[in-house]
């Protein structure tokens, strides 16, 4: 606490503001905008590597969250103050912090990726800022982004063995999907059958309960969408740069439309069933990784030299 009261006392609105946009580098939304982008346009590989990672990340995440139960810096502290505008996006337990987790795990796989020199020093500069700026604001601690750095820069280099080259995801992908759901799902069955201590916060507890279900489902999609490709669609990433444009504008907007739209569709047959948010999830990424490829060769032609 005693940092965070060092980086509380140097706050300014401009540096505030800096910090506020920086820290959405780790949020779920720019993960999946960046995970699609990349298996849709760049490298299918590289693709499921982010995907691997950040699931990976998540689920470690949430077991360390429900293990250890660490209230938020403002709780074990009332007289500290954070910068309001992070309250809204850090909710839950505090330890480890999710969005180092998710920019560390994201941007260490596009770093170790590529041989960009200059791609690698921007990832290197997002996967300092974004732990950095969660102890700015005042909602980690310097062991939550800590802790979460560690985990990330594990999973990055442990799923690189596995998607260093074509070859070898060929041959690694399914024991390290298989390892990923079986790990994902004793992660369900344990937060869903453990009798919890009558601390625990209700809604940390029933947010953890809903975010096994969403990640099972996601691993579950994507290892559907990977034996697809591989067996059936063989869609190829590359495309003219207005194609490239377009199949990721019009697929996210239409990703987005799926995740809104099923919600009210599932939540009307099974009313607020937990386990619904494994099924949208399921869908939203059968249709990242199955059906909106299949118009991929339409956007190859789009802006093509005749």
């Amino acid at each position: 606490m005693e940092f965070l009261r060092v980086l509380e006392g140097i706050r300014t609105p401009a540096l505030s503001s800096f910090m506020s946009c920086v820290t959405y580098l780790g949020d779920e939304t720019v993960f999946m905008a960046i995970a699609v982008t990349l298996f849709w346009c760049v490298s299918k590989r590289q693709g499921y590597f982010v995907f691997a990672v950040g699931l990976g990340g998540t689920v470690l995440s949430q077991w360390l969250k429900l293990i250890f139960r660490i209230p938020r810096p403002w709780v074990l502290d009332p007289n500290f103050t954070i910068v309001e505008a992070a309250r809204e996006g850090a909710g839950g337990y505090s330890f480890p912090s999710g969005h180092t987790q998710g920019a560390v795990g994201t941007f260490g796989t596009i770093a170790v990726s590529n041989k960009q020199k200059w791609l690698r020093i921007c990832c290197c500069v997002v996967i300092l800022l974004v732990p950095f700026s969660r102890m700015y604001l005042g909602v980690h601690t310097p062991l939550d982004v800590g802790v979460a750095f560690a985990c990330a820069v594990a999973l990055v280099l442990v799923f690189y063995q596995c998607f260093q080259d074509n070859e070898a995801m060929s041959r690694a992908f399914v024991p390290a999907f298989v390892s990923l759901t079986v790990f994902t799902l004793c992660y369900v069955l344990w937060v869903n059958l453990t009798t919890f201590p009558a601390d625990v916060d209700m809604e940390n507890l029933t947010h953890g309960v809903k975010n096994g279900w969403t990640l099972l489902g996601s691993i579950i999609g994507l290892t559907i969408a990977y034996f697809f490709d591989t067996r059936k669609l063989h869609f190829d990433e590359k495309a003219p740069l207005p194609g490239q444009i377009c199949k990721i504008v019009l697929g996210l907007a239409l990703l987005m439309g799926v995740r809104a739209g099923l919600k009210p569709v599932l939540r009307a047959v099974a009313g607020d069933a937990l386990w619904t948010s494994g099924v949208r999830y399921c869908l939203m990424v059968l249709f990242a990784g199955c059906v909106w490829p299949m118009t991929f060769p339409y956007f190859a032609k789009l802006g093509a030299k005749k």
